[in-house]
């Protein structure tokens, strides 16, 4: 199967209220967003993306030349925006699917992204000591089902045919960083 990889980085990021975007801040030397993109990049997917909005992270994104850098102008609608930027590209790329994850969880390791993508589900999704989290791969036989707008993405999918979702156990973490206080899990 052609998967892709796909990281959500478009968000304002309302409740961090640091120096600077919360993605362009620093956790263990580098970029939150860097490290997420790392993770997603070196898992051997055949191609990675990120979708950006609120702020520039071409800079942050730099050191990732084959990294597909996306833009949602309307990134203030929701998540599902982006997710449909996303499905536009992989399907521009014929991908049969795309394992997407979010830019401001670090802890999401690169054998997760790979788990996901050759699960063989309509819907797979990353699960961490039982509870489910992200990344979630999403077969191209759902795109059609998931919300046209709004903040949210798959997860009412999920709930609502959860016979086409598979749940992945993962290691590492998909624990997000939303505020400066959560910054303290990586000092």
């Amino acid at each position: 199967m052609n998967v892709a990889g796909v990281l959500l980085a478009a968000g304002v990021g309302s409740r961090f209220h640091g120096n600077k975007h919360k993605l362009l801040t620093d956790v263990r030397g580098e970029s939150i967003v860097g490290r997420s993109a790392r993770s997603m990049v070196n898992s051997g997917l055949v191609a990675s993306a990120v979708v950006t909005g609120s702020v520039d992270l071409t800079s942050a994104l730099s050191e990732f030349p084959s990294l597909a850098i996306l833009h949602n102008s309307a990134y203030e609608e929701g998540i599902s925006t982006s997710i449909h930027v996303a499905i536009e590209w992989a399907e521009q790329n014929n991908f049969d699917a795309i394992v997407i994850g979010l830019g401001d969880q670090p802890g999401v390791l690169s054998a997760s992204w790979l788990k996901l993508a050759q699960s063989n589900s309509p819907i797979a999704v990353a699960t961490y000591e039982g509870k489910p989290g992200n990344p979630v791969c999403l077969a191209k036989s759902v795109w059609p089902l998931l919300p046209e707008s709004g903040d949210e993405g798959a997860r009412n999918l999920m709930r609502m045919r959860p016979e086409l979702v598979k749940r992945v156990p993962c290691k590492g973490t998909a624990e997000d960083i939303d505020t400066v206080e959560d910054l303290g899990q990586w000092s």
